[in-house]
């Protein structure tokens, strides 16, 4: 596409968090052109009248499509809906921003990546730490401290009120490990770039509220080719504790590098989605002892100047779409991490749910 073919005309499907931070992005953009909001109860509503009350409501996503004919569809719905609105979007000649994961089975990931390749348009998935430049410089740091590593991480949401009714639909399909592990599993395979062996993983189902077949807290641990090793966990409710809910961390032969969030990892925040992204300071340890087994060196303190909030993080995401859409960037390998990780993910669950140890 061409710079004279913009503005690009997009359809904004679901506008909850996520669907509302990107609405807000391409009101802001002279590139994009709003053509409507989807959703099936009021949020669309509130989000038309945050923005400007100008945009065309619809409650049918199927008809959206058809009477307002966009370029591109931004999808932000739950996961179980990711496949076949993605499809229909692409089958309409739409390129597609879609929130991760990809698609809640591995089979609907792929066919998404295949009807991209056959429609020749963009899909960009909602990987919303590779635009962060504290989380780019933390993997890249991490990447300085030799092999093999050992990568800790974890993000425990207290949710309650309006987040714990999210949580709970959002658990009708996926997991908390599935739907934020491909975040930080796909951090992991930044970070080691060596292709993972095995995983295994435990739940606990801490609610009645939730269906008999899922789980609300999740760990995994990942194995990789290199001999790093990784773990993450993730819970979602009122029951979950908000103490050291924030880790970030990551340790080789050479030393460690650390996301040390004094303020956004602090007590009460773990369901603040500000909190989720912020790093503020960057700890890099290094390992060099002397004769007399004392460290050479001091501790590095990075302290992050360019530390983007929710909305502008989302603002980075569509600036990139945009791009990969005007400059006709190849999103093969974007497509494939993006596949890659949601494996990974959904082995750890396969291995939850059956007690073993699941090769990849």
């Amino acid at each position: 596409m061409s710079k004279k073919n913009f503005p690009i005309r997009i359809l904004v499907v679901g506008c909850g968090n996520m669907g509302a931070s990107h609405a807000q992005a391409y009101h802001q953009m002279s590139e994009f052109e709003i053509v409507g909001l989807v959703s099936r109860g009021d949020s669309k509503t509130k989000l038309n009248r945050k923005l400007s009350d100008s945009y065309t409501l619809f409650d049918d996503y199927e008809q959206a499509l058809q009477v307002s004919k966009p370029d591109a569809v931004c999808i932000s719905t739950y996961p179980d809906t990711h496949e076949k609105y993605a499809l229909m979007a692409l089958e309409a000649g739409c390129h597609v921003f879609i929130e991760k994961p990809l698609a809640d089975t591995v089979s609907g990931s792929e066919k998404i990546v295949e009807a991209a390749k056959k429609a020749d348009k963009k899909v960009v998935v909602g990987y919303i730490l590779r635009h962060h430049p504290s989380w780019e410089r933390f993997i890249e740091e991490a990447q300085k401290l030799g092999k093999p590593l050992v990568m800790r991480m974890n993000l425990n949401q207290q949710s309650k009120g309006y987040m714990w009714d999210v949580h709970k639909n959002m658990m009708q399909s996926l997991s908390p490990i599935v739907d934020c592990g491909v975040h930080y599993i796909d951090v992991m395979c930044q970070m080691t770039r060596s292709k993972p062996l095995t995983v295994s993983a435990i739940g606990a189902r801490l609610s009645d509220e939730i269906s008999e077949n899922n789980y609300n807290y999740g760990q995994l641990q990942i194995r990789f080719e290199d001999g790093s090793v990784g773990w993450y966990e993730a819970g979602w409710g009122p029951m979950i504790s908000d103490n050291a809910f924030f880790i970030k961390d990551v340790f080789g032969p050479k030393g460690a590098v650390s996301i040390v969030a004094k303020n956004a990892g602090g007590t009460g925040k773990s369901d603040d989605v500000d909190s989720h992204t912020k790093t503020e300071s960057i700890k890099i340890h290094h390992a060099a002892i002397d004769s007399g087994n004392m460290f050479i060196k001091e501790d590095e303190w990075i302290d992050m100047k360019d530390e983007p909030d929710h909305q502008e993080l989302c603002n980075r995401e569509q600036g990139y779409f945009l791009k990969a859409i005007q400059e006709n960037i190849d999103l093969t390998d974007h497509l494939s991490d993006a596949v890659n990780s949601l494996k990974i993910a959904f082995a750890c669950d396969e291995s939850v749910k059956s007690g073993k140890i699941v090769p990849l």
